[in-house]
Formats: structure tokens, sequence, C-alpha cells
């Protein structure tokens, strides 16, 4: 299997050493936030419904330090084929999707917003401009929700740094809606708010049930071991591409059922209404959203039983990649080849995540079992002349905070 998530101190020495070489001097700070993975609950945040991710351990860490003047200047530790590049911009409100294409935007986006946020709650706050170096382990493109970890990391250290108290839960919460802003309006990819509410609101030791038609987070204990399981991720190595992609696609179709069913939300329709939708297509799609919630309403009721039986939630995972396969249509063939080989290699359960079109697979697996199932797994990828995947152990880990 893939090596285990950086620790802490290596995450920060990292980001810290990376800030060194580049700007000179040390940094104020590093702080960190970390991926997501979404137990069970797809394509269901953006549509008014329920889902249930967790924390990962895999984590992007931001080391930075304050400017006198107003610009943000930023260098990542995985940078375009080309090398290095120190990207300047002001931070001012409303410039930010001018400023520059690509990975720089999530950070400049969530600079400017967070500066109008701050200025209109506090006039004398002032998000300051900043040097910052930034290194992550979180593996990107495979649906583990690289950019909010990015967005969530910078947006933290910035707050900081302007004299927030980052343990507030109201900022917390603040930071939610400014980091999903930046992605949707300065970068252009359609989310909804799981990503980030998962980033900055998850709990060691917990899933997050996150209610999209009403904004509650509730923490919810997952205890694997007590189980006597383990969650292992396989990136297929399909990267996605959520701007121009299928995932925007399935965004407008499915606003495109909600009109046909005159709802504000998918997750507000009833059986009986989508099952009379005349398009088959807008119909699956809906069909998928009302199932998948019912889904998760199983999945945290299994969760509080005395005993929750893995077989019960490993057959809700692969009822939910039956759904986005076959009903939601953004599974492809190495998702269900991963899910497939998982399966029969003795995995209670597992199911595609993210968005679909590429990415990774979850599959709840016996506690001893892990490295077996991954090597049945590349074992299946190269019988059928696929690359070989990465496997990574998941746990549900930390929200976002400071290092040091």
């Amino acid at each position: 299997m893939a090596t285990e998530p950086w620790s802490a101190a290596e995450g920060a020495r990292r980001a810290d050493a990376l800030f060194r070489r580049v700007f000179g001097g040390a940094p104020r700070g590093v702080w960190s936030a970390p991926g997501r993975v979404n137990l069970i609950g797809e394509h269901t945040d953006h549509n008014g419904g329920l889902c249930l991710p967790i924390a990962l351990g895999h984590r992007t860490y931001v080391a930075l330090r304050a400017r006198a003047e107003g610009a943000v200047r930023v260098v990542s530790a995985q940078p375009p084929a080309d090398g290095p590049a120190i990207l300047t911009a002001p931070v001012t409100p409303g410039r930010a999707a001018a400023v520059t294409a690509g990975w720089p935007r999530y950070v400049f986006g969530v600079a400017a917003l967070l500066r109008a946020h701050l200025g209109a709650a506090d006039p004398a706050a002032a998000v300051p401009g900043a040097d910052i170096a930034i290194d992550s382990c979180v593996p990107q493109g495979a649906g583990l929700s690289s950019s909010a970890a990015l967005e969530c990391a910078v947006a933290c250290a910035l707050a900081d740094a302007s004299g927030a108290d980052i343990d507030d839960p109201l900022l917390r919460s603040a930071l939610v809606d400014v980091a999903r802003t930046a992605e949707n309006d300065v970068v252009g990819v359609p989310s909804g708010a799981m990503d980030q509410s998962a980033a900055l609101l998850a709990a060691v030791g917990h899933a997050l049930l996150l209610d999209a038609a009403d904004g509650n987070a509730t923490p919810v204990p997952f205890d694997t071991a007590a189980m006597g399981t383990s969650l292992l991720i396989v990136d297929t190595r399909t990267a996605h591409a959520l701007v121009d992609g299928g995932y925007a696609t399935r965004r407008a179709e499915c606003a495109a059922a909600e009109r046909a069913l005159g709802v504000r939300t998918l997750s507000g329709a009833n059986d009986a209404d989508v099952a009379g939708l005349a398009d088959p297509l807008l119909r699956a799609l809906a069909r998928h959203v009302l199932t998948e919630n019912a889904r998760v309403r199983a999945f945290v009721e299994e969760l509080a039983a005395p005993v929750p039986a893995p077989q019960r939630l490993g057959a809700l995972l692969d009822a939910s990649h039956a759904s986005l396969r076959d009903d939601f249509a953004v599974s492809t063939d190495e998702l269900d080849c991963a899910a497939d080989a998982a399966r029969e290699a003795g995995a209670f359960g597992a199911r595609m995540v993210g968005a679909g079109f590429g990415g990774a697979v979850l599959a709840l697996v016996p506690a001893d079992g892990a490295a077996r199932i991954a090597e049945r797994i590349t074992d299946a990828f190269r019988a059928a002349g696929l690359p070989d995947p990465a496997c990574y152990p998941a746990h549900p880990s930390a929200p976002a905070r400071r290092e040091r």
C-alpha cells in the first residue's frame, strides 16, 4: 500500500523549509487542513440532501508571514512541470478571478473574500498581505478534496494572521462559506459545501453528518477499530476535471430536474413525482438523490447501534456505488474495477467517492485485510491493462488547525 500521510511535524517542516528557501527568514507559523473522503451521500450536498464525510490524515500545510503591503505571494511544492514560481496578486475583492489561471486562484480567491468578510464584520480587521508557502500530501485529482484542503488551510492562516480566533465555531462556519465561495465564484467549480465543512468542522474519531437543507453539521462517532474494520482508499489515478468536465453537466441536469418537478432542491421531491418524470435521464438523477439520502440515514442509524454491523454498512456502500454507476452515471471502468475487485477480495463494501468521472474508491475492509485487498485490487488493474492504483489508509482525523 502507499505510505501513510505525513505526521504533523513532517508536514510543518516541509512547508517551513520551502518558505525559508523561497522567501528567506522564518514564517510566522504553519497551518494545515485535511482532505476528506465521503463515507456515503454523493451528489447530495448540491441537491439539498445529506452526506457523511470524514477528515483525512492527508493534509495541506501552509507556512505564512504577513507583508506590510496588501499583495499575496504564493509558492507551492506541487507546481506545474515548468518548476516553482512565485505568483503575486492583490487581495482586493472582485479582482481575484482575473489575476491568474490555475491553482493560485484558490489562494487569491480566499484572500480576497476573507478580506471582504472580515472587513464587513469589523472595519478595524485587516487581512494582511502575505508570503505563503504550500506543501501537501493530499492526493490531487483523486476526489479527496485537495482543493478544499488548500482553501481552508489558507483561510485559517490568513484569519489567524489578522488576529481572528480560528477556534471560534462562528468563524469556522464563516470560513466554510468563504472557501466555498472561492471555489464556486473564483475558480468556477459549482460545488456544495461538503468539502469545506469537512475540512473545518470535522472531529477526530467522528464522521460529520451534513444536512444541506438547513446547514446543520452533526458529529457522528465512527470507530472502525471497534467494528474490526478499516477504511481503504483506492486512487485509480484517473484524475477528474471539475470546471469543464461532466460534474458541471450533472449539476445543470439536476437543476433541470428541479425545474421539471417544481422543487427548490431534488431532496425536496417525493418518490411518486420523481417516478412520473417523463425524461428518463432526469428521472434517474432524481432517483439517485432520494435513494442516496435514504442510504445516509440508514448508515447513521447503523452506526448508532450498540454493535454496528460492517456487513450492513458495506451493503449500503455497494448500493451507493450501483446508484452512482447506473442512475447518476458518473462512474468509470477504473472505478468499477476497483470496487468490484475490493468486494471479491473480501471487502464488506466499496463505492466510488467524489464527483466521479475518475478519482477514487472507498472500501470498508476487515482490519487485518487491507494489505491483502490492496494487492488483489492491483492485480485486477494489471489484468485489465490499467495502470497500478495507489492505496491509502483512511482514519477520521482532525480539522484545520495551527500546527505551530
